[in-house]
């Protein structure tokens, strides 16, 4: 039995693709407004709201207890922001004998590392109970049935590919891979990266700079995936980081009008303020809060990112985007 923790609109479409595949799930979800419209109406009432639901594949439920203690595998689809309040109210063996399925694409604050090492740190979760979903893939195409890809990433080869045959669709393709860390590293940075996008759109660069600007930031995660796997991962076999899960979901979330990333960037280079922006979206984007633990992961592995260091500062540290861009240009080639 599949459970979800979270009612977003990546939450809603993974719930999409598990029902169509003729899984019954309970569906975690903050308030019992968003419940009682979910079992009256069929849809969730805020995200993704043409996506309708049999409502005999759906339990909708304020109660994380009581999804944690039905459901043997937990799909964590929480904005990483958020996550930690969200677990902390279980106890601390409940999730030891679940399989965790992380649809999430942040660093966890105040820890400052992924869901899987916090979940091994606080409820001993093994490592190879674990498994990580990547792009590329925007849940407004979900909704839409447009063909989108998962990779999912894991150390234990019977559950990854478990998981990955649950979401797999007419309209989802899905592999796998064994690079559990790299491939969330990799999801956390495009975020960031997007949001650069976003400022140098915003303030009136073109696509052929964005296209250099792109080119630079994947040689940047490029390098810092290869030297993180070299000091973190224990396996020996090194990832193909030229695939959709890396480069792909790079580029499809520093183009696309969906990426939420981009737009909050875009945002802030026509001059909003970071407060006035997120009202404006009414949505989380991830890079915002990511970068702050990126950038201490990254020094605590001794791995130099000038590109990420500048987007910080505008986040930060009240950096102009005009001002940070000129920096940012001297660093492209």
């Amino acid at each position: 039995m599949f459970g979800i923790i979270g009612n977003g609109s990546w939450a809603t479409a993974l719930a999409k693709m598990l029902t169509d595949n003729g899984n019954t799930l309970y569906w975690w979800m903050r308030n019992e407004t968003s419940v009682t419209h979910l079992q009256q109406k069929h849809h969730n009432p805020h995200y993704l709201t043409s996506v309708s639901f049999l409502p005999e594949r759906i339990i909708p439920t304020t109660d994380l207890h009581r999804v944690a203690a039905a459901c043997d595998t937990l799909v964590v689809c929480v904005p990483s922001a958020f996550v930690l309040d969200v677990l902390q109210s279980l106890p601390p063996d409940m999730l030891r004998r679940k399989h965790i399925i992380s649809a999430i694409k942040g660093i966890l604050p105040i820890r400052h590392v992924l869901l899987n090492d916090y979940l091994a740190d606080s409820f001993g979760l093994p490592m190879e109970q674990y498994v990580a979903i990547t792009g590329p893939c925007h849940a407004e195409e979900v909704a839409q049935e447009r063909l989108s890809y998962l990779t999912f990433s894991g150390l234990d080869d019977t559950l990854t590919r478990h998981a990955a045959q649950s979401f797999s669709t007419e309209y989802i393709r899905t592999t796998s891979n064994h690079d559990l860390w790299g491939a969330q590293y990799a999801a956390v940075l495009k975020n960031i990266y997007a949001v650069g996008a976003g400022l140098a759109h915003g303030i009136g660069y073109g696509d052929n700079f964005l296209s250099v600007y792109n080119t630079n930031c994947y040689r940047e995660m490029y390098r810092f995936l290869q030297l993180q796997f070299e000091q973190v991962h224990p396996s020996s076999e090194v990832p193909d980081f030229h695939t959709s899960a890396y480069l792909g979901d790079l580029l499809v979330t520093c183009y696309s009008p969906h990426s939420r990333n981009r737009a909050f960037g875009t945002l802030l280079g026509k001059g909003y303020s970071v407060k006035a922006a997120t009202t404006e979206m009414s949505m989380v984007a991830e890079g915002y809060f990511a970068v702050q633990g990126m950038m201490k992961i990254a020094a605590a592995l001794g791995i130099d990112m000038p590109i990420m260091q500048h987007i910080h500062a505008v986040l930060w540290e009240n950096r102009l985007p005009g001002d940070t861009f000129l920096s940012v240009e001297a660093l492209l080639s």
